[in-house]
């Protein structure tokens, strides 16, 4: 049994990887490690009886110890508002998240043989920088009920007034307010080019300066003048690029590339390349994420969703074959980390190959649905949800 010294936080989330979540403790955490967690419920249900209090707690203790490993959770809409009578349409918990920790979120495939990229020039994996403050997860939206002037104000705290009109509507319609801080786009920007340099790749960033000519553009500007006037010569002396293009060029440009670089984005247009490239290297459900902080805090996660639709499966008592591989790296990527900060050797070495354990079962031709389908294996074997996380034990038992 592995010993702990330092607690994790433990966030745990909703709907079918909520069942995995427990699964993956029994199965594959608690019978080999003296786990010690310090537990924060944001299931949806806990959110709401807590006013998501509980999400901003979780997120303090997370600064407090270092690491954390969170579950998928739900972003509720009014479907969900109604299905689970909430009070109100919390906020996405990543999203308070990341906005308390101001860190960078690194999503990068996890690369297995037998599962072959969708894009056939793709030879290396290519990690996702996305941005993790402000921007549409910030917003401030109003439902316009009929015509009306619509107006973007700034008062400065010396009494200064900027005023724009957004539009004169003359009916119903909708209007929304989005906002960063030149200290978290260049605490972003720092992040971006730091992890370059550690992991030698190149960087790309890319956002829409020609339409957004001060929004997006202040972004384009912060990262060239950190590049310019700190992080060029290191570059240049590793033999790695940085450069800036247009988002839609940047999505061509990736369509035709081989992979190995960074992918610096936005916050939303990194949500939903990430999801893109996960998708194209096999799964959505093949992707590691961990949110860097400026201060050295990390926190790891799937970079799914709760996937519902199995989770009404399960609640029906028919059987699932979900694909759990991302949700065991968020836990193995937190305990390796832990071990990493406590000098604990034994942790890394449980991490390292549980990963491994979970490659080779997948090697072996033992799987969940989603991969049997997109697999170039022959005569695999299709898994239930359970069946999956016991057979990568099994694997496990015989390599450690």
């Amino acid at each position: 049994m592995i010993n702990m010294t330092t607690p994790l936080v433990e966030m745990d989330g909703d709907e079918m990887t909520r069942i995995l979540w427990q699964m993956i403790k029994d199965e594959l955490i608690l019978p080999y490690i003296d786990l010690k967690t310090e537990y924060y419920d944001l299931g949806l249900e806990h959110r709401n009886e807590t006013d998501d209090q509980v999400t901003i707690d979780s997120a303090e203790a997370t600064k407090r110890l270092g690491v954390a490993v969170k579950c998928a959770t739900i972003t509720p809409n009014a479907a969900r508002m109604d299905e689970y009578k909430l009070k109100s349409m919390w906020k996405s918990p990543n999203g308070t998240i990341r906005a308390a920790l101001d860190g960078t979120v690194f999503r990068a495939p996890i690369v297995v043989k037998g599962i072959e990229p969708c894009v056939r020039n793709w030879k290396k994996p290519i990690t996702l920088a996305r941005h993790a403050y402000g921007d549409v997860y910030k917003n401030v939206e109003i439902r316009v009920p009929g015509a009306g002037k619509a107006e973007l104000v700034y008062t400065g705290e010396d009494g200064t007034e900027v005023r724009e009109t957004i539009q004169d509507f003359k009916g119903p319609g909708v209007v929304q307010g989005m906002h960063n801080t030149d200290a978290s786009i260049t605490s972003f920007a720092h992040a971006c080019f730091k992890y370059a340099i550690d992991t030698k790749q190149d960087l790309w960033f890319s956002t829409k300066d020609t339409i957004s000519k001060k929004y997006d553009h202040r972004f384009k500007d912060i990262f060239q003048d950190l590049y310019d006037n700190e992080y060029k010569d290191k570059f240049e002396e590793i033999g790695i690029t940085y450069f800036y293009t247009l988002i839609d060029d940047a999505v061509a440009r990736v369509m035709k590339s081989k992979g190995g670089f960074i992918w610096a984005c936005k916050n939303y247009d990194g949500d939903v390349m990430s999801d893109m490239v996960s998708s194209a290297f096999g799964s959505l459900a093949m992707m590691t994420s961990v949110l860097v902080s400026p201060s050295g805090v990390y926190e790891y996660e799937a970079a799914h969703g709760t996937v519902q639709r199995h989770y009404y499966k399960h609640l029906a008592g028919e059987e699932t074959s979900t694909n759990s591989v991302a949700t065991i790296f968020a836990w193995t990527g937190a305990l390796r980390k832990r071990g990493e900060l406590d000098g604990i050797e034994e942790l890394i070495t449980y991490a390292n190959d549980m990963e491994r354990a979970v490659l080779w079962t997948i090697e072996s031709g033992k799987m969940t649905k989603d991969l049997a389908l997109i697999t170039s294996l022959e005569n695999v074997t299709v898994l239930n949800s359970q069946e999956f996380i016991k057979e990568i034990r099994k694997t496990y038992d015989s390599i450690k």
